[in-house]
């Protein structure tokens, strides 16, 4: 019984001396790393979403104004061809696009494009106040710059949340503890945004 005695009267301190390390960690920041990477990883799924939400936009917006004069139909098959090369491109994102530079910059590219057909269509629809007045187009219109914002805003999130999580590996405590508990952990690519792409297209009605 004393022997039974004595292992619980060392278990106690054992316990609590696991206890008080686990919260010198945690107050150390071991934990920033996965935390920071999850953040990212959420700003990343949002930007990815308001991608779709543009491009599911696009095919009612051109049924809507399908009716363009001959001579703007260039402008229209230039968002469509857009709009599928996008699409194209997002549903083949390599599993590693948040580590891989030249994914990410492909996915820009084709997203920047498409929001600069969409940008000159709707300059073009300027021209047509039968289109421009309609219901149908006002409504769609108010999606599609409610969506380039959105879109905005969560490029913006993401590219803060990739530069904490950045900085968290290059610096220390957190490069201490990449090294010793996350040693797989990488850098997560961002992109830059041109400003041009972070304004809504202006429609004057």
């Amino acid at each position: 019984m004393y022997i039974s005695q004595c292992h619980r009267s060392f278990q106690i301190p054992a316990l609590a001396a696991l206890v008080a390390l686990a919260m010198s960690l945690s107050g150390c920041g071991v934990n920033n790393i996965p935390t920071y990477e999850e953040s990212a990883k959420a700003a990343w799924s949002e930007v990815l979403n308001q991608y779709k939400r543009r491009s599911d936009l696009v095919p009612n917006l051109v049924e809507t104004v399908k009716g363009f004069a001959e001579q703007e139909r260039k402008v229209l098959t230039e968002v469509v061809e857009a709009r599928a090369k996008a699409t194209q491109v997002q549903a083949n994102i390599p599993p590693d696009v948040l580590t891989n530079p030249d994914a990410m910059k492909k996915l820009q590219e084709a997203q920047n494009q498409l929001g600069g057909a969409l940008g000159r269509l709707l300059a073009v629809i300027e021209r047509y106040p039968d289109i421009k007045s309609g219901q149908n187009f006002l409504a769609l219109q108010s999606e599609l710059a409610g969506t380039e914002n959105r879109i905005s805003i969560a490029r913006r999130d993401y590219i803060q949340s990739v530069r904490v999580y950045n900085t968290e590996l290059k610096t220390i405590p957190g490069r201490w503890w990449k090294s010793f508990m996350y040693p797989t952990a990488n850098e997560m690519a961002t992109f830059e945004v041109p400003k041009e792409t972070t304004t809504t297209p202006k429609v004057s009605f």
